[in-house]
């Protein structure tokens, strides 16, 4: 009965309150941002990725009597370095509890279907998240190449679309044919618990646990020949299946 009771007061309370948080940090973002402009003299896309960031945070705080949330393994973590994030996928909430990151500077590399949320899409662009499927891999691994160059982090979910299962799905190569080029190390992270939040073809929120981890950062220096992507690939790819694994273990 408590958890039914649970569910029921989650549901009616958290997307009315992201609705509201929602209209009510568009309302006050021009004037934000100027004066965060004015005062810092930042970049347009650092500004609103850290906007997003606290967005994502503010959403967290809304969640938490109901949903229990953990970050890991960041410690050792150099954050003025920039990197390559790569994440599982599990959940359309897993964008929001990237607010998780101990750091605000990532740019996302995603589909084209989230540039279609007219309420996200001008601040999408204004950060410069990279719409792979639009752009083309050439055009997004050379925007990508200039944030990095920039100091910015670049986070990819390489599955490219939610997992229906809960299993892993499929890696595409983007995100290690970049760490080729451009040396950055990859930071595969582990998401687990948003499939109960909210897996793909279900509308009603349910309390859970939810944790961010962050395994050990791949170097592509140690990996060379002309598969090298392919094997920095599965590296990660094995990294974040393994942790998935000693946290959710199969009956």
């Amino acid at each position: 009965m408590a958890s039914t009771l649970a569910r029921i007061l989650m549901n009616l309370t958290v997307y009315p309150f992201l609705i509201l948080w929602t209209v009510g940090t568009i309302a006050v973002f021009p004037a934000a941002f100027f004066i965060w402009k004015a005062t810092t003299r930042w970049p347009t896309d650092r500004i609103v990725r850290l906007f997003i960031w606290i967005y994502g945070r503010g959403w967290i705080v809304m969640l938490a009597p109901f949903v229990r949330f953990h970050r890991k393994g960041f410690e050792a973590v150099k954050p003025l370095q920039p990197m390559i994030l790569v994440v599982n996928h599990s959940s359309f909430f897993d964008t929001y509890c990237m607010a998780l990151l101990p750091f605000y500077n990532v740019s996302f590399a995603i589909r084209s279907w989230p540039f279609r949320m007219y309420w996200y899409a001008p601040f999408m662009r204004m950060a410069n998240y990279l719409d792979v499927e639009g752009l083309g891999w050439e055009r997004a691994s050379r925007r990508a190449r200039e944030i990095l160059d920039r100091g910015g982090n670049v986070l990819f979910f390489p599955e490219g679309h939610r997992s229906r299962n809960g299993r892993l799905g499929r890696f595409y190569s983007g995100a290690f044919l970049l760490a080729m080029e451009t040396k950055r190390p990859v930071l595969p992270l582990v998401l687990s618990g948003t499939d109960v939040l909210l897996p793909p073809g279900r509308l009603a929120l349910r309390p859970t646990r939810i944790r961010l981890e962050a395994l050990s950062p791949l170097d592509p220096v140690l990996f060379s020949g002309p598969g090298a992507h392919i094997e920095l690939k599965k590296a990660a790819k094995n990294a974040i299946a393994h942790r998935l694994r000693e946290l959710r273990p199969e009956p």
